[in-house]
């Protein structure tokens, strides 16, 4: 999930508690503040700290002047045949290819199981935020396939779209049975994404701001990781007694509109409800089903028919005016 939808769900958390509730109608904000600054703080401590100590073994920085991606193709599947005839891990690390201050040549790699390979192919030229851009003279659909002396075990997707900013790093991890586990940003969502550093972290907030503040940052912490679970990639939710990130859900992608859209609704709803069941609030005449019918059922309805409609109209090739 993207951050505001942690820093949403962190604040709701915060409002099932009745004294956060309580106090912060007299007047104190700061475990509501605790809650939204805990449920950041797995992803803080992985983009802001972790992967700055993550090292690797390869790196592919291609070429912006001369696309090859037989090149990225092969070093791939040198990193998992590596790692399958060493018995150990190999990192590899695929670079970006900026080709202009707001333009970056974006390429796929894709592991094919059954047929044994890594195909690389390049795509179209895109902005920073990832939208396609005319660039002329760029390679597109361009693709090369290398062998893999190993069976690949699939733990995230098949195909990783590498384009903007930082490239990722896989980690090709061998198993006892001769198969190699391609693990996507494997710094990501490891010790910072457990259970028991929520623990961890809760006992601290609470040695400084007190019991209820302890509560607060676990919880909040915790539900980071927890809703995290409904992606692809997992968590490794049990941290330091496990050494490797569990299986998501794959119900959603964390860059799903429609999910994190959904995520800070629901927050929200809950934080309202919580603050009317204390009696900070007044509405006339409600109850959790009318809650839940007008406050999540009708919108839900509603966003689902327009975006119907707007991918219609897109697919018909009507015209839109911004």
């Amino acid at each position: 999930m993207k951050g505001i939808s942690h820093f949403a769900a962190g604040v709701a958390v915060a409002s099932c508690f009745p004294g956060v509730v309580e106090s912060g109608a007299a007047g104190n904000p700061l475990y509501f503040i605790l809650g939204g600054a805990f449920g950041l703080l797995p992803d803080t401590l992985d983009f802001k700290i972790g992967r700055f100590f993550y090292r690797h073994d390869m790196q592919v920085v291609p070429d912006p002047l001369r696309p090859d991606p037989r090149m990225i193709a092969d070093a791939v599947a040198m990193a998992a045949n590596e790692a399958q005839a060493a018995g150990k891990p190999v990192r590899i690390r695929l670079h970006t290819i900026r080709i202009g201050a707001d333009a970056w040549q974006s390429y796929t790699v894709a592991f094919d199981v059954s047929g044994r390979k890594v195909r690389v192919e390049y795509g179209p030229v895109v902005n920073t935020g990832g939208q396609p851009i005319e660039w002329g003279g760029r390679p597109t659909g361009q693709r090369a396939d290398a062998a893999l002396a190993c069976d690949i075990r699939l733990e995230y997707e098949a195909v990783t779209k590498v384009d903007i900013f930082d490239g990722p790093i896989f980690e090709m991890v061998p198993s006892r049975n001769g198969m190699v586990s391609p693990v996507f940003i494997p710094w990501h969502r490891q010790w910072s994404h457990s259970i028991p550093m929520a623990v961890g972290f809760g006992l601290a907030a609470g040695m400084i701001w007190g019991f209820m503040a302890g509560l607060v940052a676990a919880a909040a912490y915790a539900a980071h990781a927890i809703l995290d679970q409904l992606g692809y990639m997992g968590s490794n939710l049990f941290f330091p007694f496990t050494s490797r990130r569990s299986s998501g859900l794959r119900l959603t992608h964390s860059s799903e509109v429609l999910a994190n859209l959904a995520t800070v609704w629901l927050s929200c709803l809950v934080i309202f409800w919580n603050l009317y069941s204390a009696g900070t609030l007044r509405v006339p005449d409600l109850n959790w089903m009318k809650l839940l019918f007008h406050g999540a059922a009708v919108p839900l309805v509603a966003f689902l028919l327009l975006r119907r409609l707007v991918n219609g109209r897109k697919e018909a090739g009507a015209p839109w005016k911004r």
